[in-house]
């Protein structure tokens, strides 16, 4: 995004970031980069990102999207992509994986579309980059679904994934993989 934004919505959760001195878009979406990842208290409440200290993906760029929504900037959608999830895209993972026998797990992930470029605001370290090759899918998403509504998708998209590939284990099993290798993320 080439033009900067002032933040200038009296909206509260706008109020919340202006009274930690940040005004304008760049200076947001610098902050909320460097704040560590974790998952907030309740998924719906985005003003836990600046109050916690910490999000995910998801809360993070849910906040971002609300932010510029509420301040008229142009051009900014909330992108939920589905990519394979794995050692080389995401170290931390290494060691869950090979102790599962596992390549990859199809993993939803939060990020923006600025434009025609995709952002992501995660951590400081993020890319999309570093996942562009790896993502089987993506649909634009609203702020509001990125608890039940993106929670249920990835759970379906899994079972869907664990039926066609014939992987040797349960959802359930599946799931208790994916929750360490999150976990491991948050290390």
């Amino acid at each position: 995004m080439s033009t900067d934004y002032n933040l200038t919505s009296s909206d509260e959760l706008t109020t919340l970031i202006t009274n930690k001195n940040i005004f304008t878009w760049s200076a947001l979406t610098n902050y909320i980069k460097q704040l560590p990842y974790g998952r907030n208290k309740n998924r719906t409440d985005l003003s836990l990102v600046i109050i916690e200290n910490k999000g995910s993906c998801s809360s993070k760029h849910a906040l971002l999207k609300q932010i510029a929504d509420l301040n008229n900037i142009p051009n900014v959608s909330l992108i939920l992509g589905i990519y394979k999830m794995n050692s080389f895209n995401t170290p931390k993972i290494k060691s869950t994986l090979i102790k599962n026998f596992l390549d990859y797990i199809p993993e939803a992930h939060c990020y923006l579309k600025i434009g025609d470029e995709r952002v992501d605001f995660t951590t400081i370290t993020s890319s999309f980059l570093n996942i562009k090759k790896d993502v089987i899918q993506e649909e634009e998403i609203t702020p509001n679904q990125v608890s039940t509504y993106k929670v249920s998708y990835h759970k379906q998209f899994l079972k869907q994934w664990l039926s066609k590939k014939h992987i040797n284990f349960s959802f359930d099993e599946l799931w208790e993989i994916r929750e360490q290798c999150i976990h491991n993320l948050s290390k």
